[in-house]
């Protein structure tokens, strides 16, 4: 996610052929759910949609589209998919947990842990401090590899299953003068940037600190003790273990959908690499928001949010961000939290209440690089967010 990326964020395209539903239960706004699930689908222009909502105990689960073009199959339940940005917030908890520790600190700088290299071109590394990273507050270009290795279906094709180290990305951003200076950790609006370079410095620092890499810290202090069965980092393995549902993006000069499924993620790296499933976020975040992942004053820190960029402001009303964790108005009151995550061809968006007893995860395939097609996809998914978490939809 960026600023046009904001956008780059989400996607639309062909509207799937054969929609389907299904739920885990019979209860009163299953029939609801999936009539909403497959207006959603249209009005984004998503391929494929799948839908788990938590209501307390009760799941209900609705699904729409096909998970592969022209075949009519439906979208399996318990799809494992690309977690793509939700890695942040796997990857700021264990930051904090290491704030926690006394390992480091938020307030210390990227220089001190990663001499050199932030740095040229009006960036400075001694400025910057590990929570503007985790905040997106470090005014760090938001480099994308599509500057070197091209944004068309070719492109892609091309460099898909390229090893792509995160100093390269790192590097990318360094060649780019710094969006604005540091925030100020006591400033209460400061100047925001969603920026990958961040997080992909916070997977380094989490290396440096602990000697070892920032996917084996996340799989041994979240993932094992969580029992996250279908989350992993995958490496250089581009395929996706079964069962999925085919991810299709639409690319600039392209009126044909690309299979973007099988992909070495490698580039993406702690801002975004991670493989899950709904059901394994569903859990991760109640634990999250339920304190048995961080000290109250670790996580209270992640909590405190800020306000985003003009360019997420359209797509996201009201979103602030904190330390790996979003935080957005709804209608009925109160909040939603969690986070969201997109790469070309797919969408993963998440909302649980601040007491983590209602839920919604969305996963969905068929993305485009049209800005204005982009942003009816985000607008439709948001209001779908909205209906579940405000109970008009599974009724609670």
């Amino acid at each position: 996610m960026a600023a046009a990326a904001a956008l780059a964020v989400v996607a639309a395209g062909g509207v799937a052929s054969v929609p389907a539903a299904a739920s885990s239960d019979t209860s009163p706004g299953q029939d609801q759910l999936r009539s909403d699930v497959a207006r959603t689908l249209r009005e984004a222009g998503y391929i494929g949609m799948s839908v788990e909502v938590r209501d307390g105990r009760r799941r209900v689960l609705a699904r729409a589209g096909e998970a592969e073009l022209h075949t009519g199959r439906p979208v399996p339940y318990g799809a494992n998919f690309r977690a793509a940005s939700v890695t942040k917030t796997f990857v700021a908890t264990v930051v904090l947990q290491l704030a926690a520790e006394g390992r480091l600190s938020l307030d210390d700088t990227v220089d001190s842990w990663l001499p050199g290299l932030v740095s040229g071109h009006g960036n400075d590394g001694r400025r910057i401090t590990i929570r503007n990273l985790l905040q997106h507050t470090s005014g760090i270009y938001n480099y994308g590899l599509e500057e070197d290795l091209g944004s068309t279906a070719e492109d892609f094709e091309r460099t898909k299953l390229h090893h792509i180290d995160p100093e390269q990305s790192i590097a990318g951003a360094m060649r780019h003068s710094p969006d604005f200076p540091p925030a100020d950790p006591d400033d209460p609006e400061p100047k925001w940037n969603y920026s990958n370079p961040n997080y992909m410095l916070a997977g380094l620092i989490i290396k440096k600190a602990t000697g070892r890499p920032w996917a084996d810290e996340v799989r041994d202090r979240v993932i094992r003790p969580l029992g996250l069965k279908d989350t992993y980092e995958p490496g250089d393995d581009p395929y996706l273990k079964q069962p999925y549902a085919h991810n299709y993006h639409r690319f600039p000069g392209s009126d044909r959908w690309t299979d973007t499924t099988v992909r070495n993620i490698s580039w993406a790296d702690a801002a975004g690499s991670l493989v899950t499933s709904q059901r394994d976020l569903d859990r991760f975040f109640t634990a999250l928001l339920g304190g048995r992942l961080l000290p109250a004053a670790q996580l209270a820190e992640m909590r405190r949010a800020v306000p985003v960029g003009p360019d997420f402001e359209m797509a996201f009303p009201g979103l602030r961000y904190g330390l790996g964790l979003m935080r957005q108005p709804l209608t009925c009151g109160g909040y939603r939290w969690g986070h969201g995550g997109d790469l070309e061809g797919g969408t993963v968006r998440t909302a649980f209440s601040a007491d983590g007893r209602r839920s919604v995860v969305i996963s969905a395939s068929g993305t485009t690089s049209d800005d204005e097609r982009l942003l009816r996809a985000e607008r439709a998914v948001q209001a779908l967010l909205d209906r579940v978490m405000c109970g008009e939809v599974v009724k609670p």
